[in-house]
């Protein structure tokens, strides 16, 4: 019997994701890939996968799969309730879905996006060398809906070294992300980036998998002008002339037209990932990476 995942249920949110596909961008393919990468590659590396197989990104539970063969699995990120056939298992953990039970998927105490990984990866066909459904631009597959089949690829030759993992799951209160200051923090007024380093913007409810629109004291434009379209990077604080800034995410556009006053550090953007609506973000500054200079 070919090993598969029957979709049920999607909750708001559910799509396959891997580490994305860099390297396009001379094409206008964004990277994509899952939005908090941590969690993905904890996810996988639970039941023995590459740390950057496919797996199912979840936002905010709900999902319902149902089991074709034997699958082990573990879920990651936020921690949801698990039933497998009606019996409860843990997130950070790995299960077994036999064949023909069901998997459910609660909402999470804590944080935004789950990750459900397979021993095998989810293997749909990739595009351009991703499996990562890029909400933006329709790249790879489409957001999963009740009634998809989801294959499930080989197991691979390595076992799974852990059936628990000691992973301290989100956390409440304020999340401090380091951000490094620019590229564009001169075409900001006088005072723009200590306002944002050290007064809270709160999470909106205007958030997916493109970016979060934040709430907080406003960080005004300088008089220079209009700002030709440039590059854009996940990570990237872009202020609209409205003054709240917007944090871009996995499907950001490539481009964009209003100065980025920071960027946050690559490290911490799974953290601001798993930020839901009404959560405090606060920003501290990050040392830009040493590039160029002469270490002599």
């Amino acid at each position: 019997m070919k090993r598969g995942l029957d979709v049920l249920r999607t909750g708001p949110l559910a799509t396959v994701q891997d580490l994305g596909r860099s390297g396009h961008a001379a094409l206008g393919v964004g990277v994509s890939g899952a939005a908090d990468p941590v969690s993905l590659r904890l996810a996988n590396r639970a039941v023995g996968n590459p740390g950057g197989a496919a797996a199912i990104e979840v936002t905010f539970g709900g999902l319902r799969v149902r089991g074709r063969g034997g699958i082990f699995a573990a879920v990651t990120g936020a921690p949801a309730p698990l039933l497998v056939g009606g019996r409860p298992e843990a997130p950070y953990s790995v299960f077994h879905l036999p064949d023909g039970a069901e998997l459910r998927m609660g909402v999470p105490p804590a944080g935004l996006r789950s990750y459900l990984a397979v021993r095998g990866g989810i293997a749909v066909p990739p595009v351009l060398g991703s499996r990562s459904t890029d909400t933006l631009s329709g790249l790879g597959p489409a957001p999963l809906k009740p009634g998809d089949l989801l294959p499930v690829g080989p197991p691979p030759r390595e076992a799974p070294l852990l059936d628990v993992l000691p992973v301290r799951p989100p956390g409440a209160g304020d999340l401090v992300l380091r951000a490094v200051p620019g590229p564009r923090a001169d075409w900001f007024a006088p005072g723009a980036l200590d306002t944002l380093f050290t007064a809270g913007y709160a999470v909106t409810s205007d958030i997916d998998r493109v970016g979060m629109r934040l709430d907080g004291p406003r960080l005004p434009h300088a008089d220079r002008g209009e700002l030709p379209s440039e590059g854009t990077v996940t990570g990237a604080l872009q202020v609209p002339p409205s003054g709240q800034p917007v944090l871009f995410l996995a499907d950001h556009p490539l481009t964009g037209g209003y100065p980025v006053i920071a960027v946050v550090a690559s490290a911490d953007i799974g953290r601001a990932a798993q930020a839901r609506p009404g959560r405090r973000l606060r920003f501290r500054p990050h040392p830009a990476p040493n590039l160029g200079k002469d270490r002599t």
